[in-house]
């Protein structure tokens, strides 16, 4: 196979019926389209997650998997998996099933016609299909971050991204940072844009967060990420 331009990154812990169906998705959204690999890290799920990966890597040649030794979180997951590709771009895909992967070709098509500044294109879920508490939830922490952070995003929780992967690797990181991605390539001098996208119903297994311990995080890694803009400084530089 040649090498991949694209890496697809999916985190997962006990997604066990989720996992095939988002699998074919991908590959039905990309084969044809461009070269591509699927990274799924496994969070040291205790369902048969990785039994059923080990099994659909028989099946699918784009498929690699990825196992944390210890379970270490989304945010670790997501950046093994990037570490990890070979491709120099990385379209991100919660595991839950949630994020459609029919977008991504959205969000490669908005890469060909946007500035070469622009390293980050951020799904928008402007139909969201969760509970009436999370969609409350979520608009609050929307709102709070953008006043704090003045990233211009509407949605910074939306799994599907499309990102390059070396500016990726260059932002510092922290757990939870996915949920910072377009703050934190601003602050490092790239631009982002937000692409709307589909967003579904899960239908399988149960959501890991609940809305207490996301603020209750959230308000922590807000104060940092401010931090860290704040005392963010950039300079051109010249070789003489």
């Amino acid at each position: 196979m040649p090498l991949p331009s694209l890496s697809v990154v999916v985190p997962v812990f006990n997604e066990r019926d989720n996992i095939a169906p988002l699998v074919h998705e991908t590959t039905a959204a990309l084969r044809g389209l461009t070269a591509f690999e699927i990274v799924y890290v496994d969070d040291h799920s205790r369902d048969d997650s990785l039994a059923v990966l080990q099994a659909l890597k028989l099946q699918v040649p784009e498929l690699r998997v990825l196992q944390h030794v210890q379970q270490s979180g989304q945010s670790t997951a997501i950046r093994n998996g990037v570490k990890a590709a070979r491709g120099e771009w990385i379209a991100t895909l919660d595991g839950d099933g949630q994020n459609d992967p029919a977008d991504i070709p959205k969000l490669l098509k908005a890469r060909a016609s946007a500035d070469l500044r622009v390293k980050l294109f951020a799904g928008w879920r402007v139909n969201r299909q969760d509970s009436g508490s999370k969609r409350w939830a979520s608009k609050w922490a929307n709102a709070i971050r953008s006043s704090m952070l003045k990233d211009a995003t509407p949605d910074t929780g939306c799994g599907i991204k499309l990102f390059e992967r070396e500016a990726f690797l260059d932002l510092p990181y922290f757990d939870h940072m996915h949920r910072y991605l377009p703050a934190l390539m601003q602050r490092a001098g790239w631009q982002t844009v937000s692409v709307p996208v589909n967003h579904r119903h899960r239908t399988a297994g149960v959501s890991k967060y609940n809305n207490l311990n996301r603020a209750l995080v959230g308000i922590r890694d807000l104060r940092g990420v401010a931090w860290l803009i704040a005392r963010s400084k950039r300079s051109a530089i010249r070789e003489l």
